[in-house]
């Protein structure tokens, strides 16, 4: 899982770290220096001291020894019994040793036969080693907060122009006209990345435009011969004169006529951003549920399917109603066509719509998929209708559901959102 946060604290982190890190390796490496130069420190003291003791005890073997309370001598001969064992046994040179549960630096000298041996007590340089780590620690804790105070100031500073950005960018309007943002600020990246939002915004502002204009000329070339073919047909259709299979393809002009004005009025609708403004008190699920299931009626002259429709509940939607029958045309006119035979179910209730048929199902491959626009399923069918359901779904924030089995039937069940 990546680590997640703020550019801002990213920075301040990444300052916090490096002060660390720096801080770490500076009090390491003064940590080795400093126990290294105390170590030849005390070999050089110890040194010079059983030198000096050592000539002194060639000229007279009864010089005392040097001794303090951190110095120890001793003079091993071969008939000396009592020395610890692990005196006897160090090497020449400096190592340390212990005795009696103290520490010790021991510097030996051996010279005929004789042992020479100084001790120096440990503990004090022991204490002082651990006052010098705890004094490091504390310097490397504070060059921490240092270098995080540092990166919060510094990353205000980094960020403030990109913030700026962020602000301004956030208020514009692609259909609005705004000065350009790369003047207000710095020829750096910030100003490379105004820049490159000025040349976006441009392109989209062209992009709407042009959108908009062809909206505006389906809109009118569109309606216009729509209306033209819809008054046509119902004149026909009213001559007393005309056969039944004339009467058959006219009212199938007709319902395609309008079918396709319903859709072009969909389409206008959604192509508005953010416009969901209702003209009137809101769109009856009962009566549109209705009309849909009589204009669908033409689909079950030869099929063996009976069509229930149940209203058990009266929903008024916030929405306009070209939007809502769009919608359910679909899902009916989906249903009736994929049942040869059998039942298609439509109900209404509170919570939503319910339409159960006994068709030919769909498989469990295709059924994540038949909102695709243009996917073409097992049937051959493809166009438009089901994807243009989900983006008026996902515009009113409706849910649509699909439970189904090849060869046994589908069930799909539209909620709404709970209304106020």
């Amino acid at each position: 899982m990546r680590f997640r946060t703020s550019l801002y604290y990213r920075i301040t982190l990444a300052f916090s770290l490096l002060g660390m890190v720096v801080s770490l390796g500076l009090a390491a490496v003064l940590y080795v220096l400093t126990i290294d130069l105390e170590e030849h420190l005390i070999a050089e003291t110890l040194s010079t001291e059983l030198e000096d003791y050592i000539m002194r005890y060639e000229i007279d073997s009864s010089t005392l020894p040097p001794a303090s309370t951190t110095i120890k001598t001793h003079v091993i001969l071969p008939e000396t019994t009592n020395i610890p064992p692990e005196l006897r046994e160090l090497q020449p040179g400096l190592q340390q040793v212990q005795l009696a549960d103290k520490d010790y630096y021991a510097e030996v000298r051996v010279s005929d036969e004789r042992r020479f041996i100084i001790l120096y007590d440990a503990r004090q340089i022991q204490k002082r080693e651990s006052q010098f780590k705890f004094f490091l620690g504390i310097g490397v804790l504070i060059m921490t907060l240092l270098s995080a105070l540092l990166g919060l100031w510094l990353a205000g500073r980094v960020i403030a122009p990109v913030g700026a950005l962020a602000t301004r960018v956030a208020g514009l309007r692609p259909e609005d006209h705004h000065a350009p943002l790369a003047g207000d600020f710095p020829s750096d990246e910030v100003g490379t990345l105004a820049c490159e939002f000025d040349a976006y915004l441009e392109r989209l502002a062209a992009f709407i435009e042009r959108e908009q204009a062809f909206t505006a000329d389906v809109s009118h070339e569109l309606r216009t011969p729509l209306a033209v073919i819809e008054g046509a047909t119902e004149t026909l259709l009213d001559d007393p004169e005309l056969d039944e299979a004339r009467r058959v393809r006219l009212e199938r002009i007709a319902r395609a006529a309008r079918e396709m004005a319903e859709l072009v009025t969909a389409l206008l609708l959604l192509a508005r951003e953010g416009n969901d403004e209702v003209s009137g008190p809101g769109c009856s699920v009962a009566e549109v549920l209705q009309q849909v299931v009589e204009s669908h009626q033409y689909l079950l002259r030869h099929k063996d399917v009976v069509l229930e429709l149940d209203i058990q509940a009266q929903t008024i939607l916030p929405v306009e109603c070209v939007l809502l029958r769009v919608v359910l045309a679909n899902l009916v006119r989906n249903a009736i066509a994929f049942t040869d035979q059998g039942r298609v179910q439509i109900c209404l209730e509170a919570k939503g719509v319910s339409i159960k048929d006994t068709g030919i199902g769909i498989s469990r491959e295709h059924i994540q998929r038949v909102f695709d626009r243009y996917y073409t399923g097992a049937t051959g069918n493809e166009g438009i209708g089901l994807s243009l359901v989900k983006r008026i779904c996902q515009r009113f924030g409706w849910r649509i559901d699909i439970d189904s089995r090849e060869g046994y039937g589908t069930q799909i069940l539209l909620s709404f959102p709970t209304l106020r």
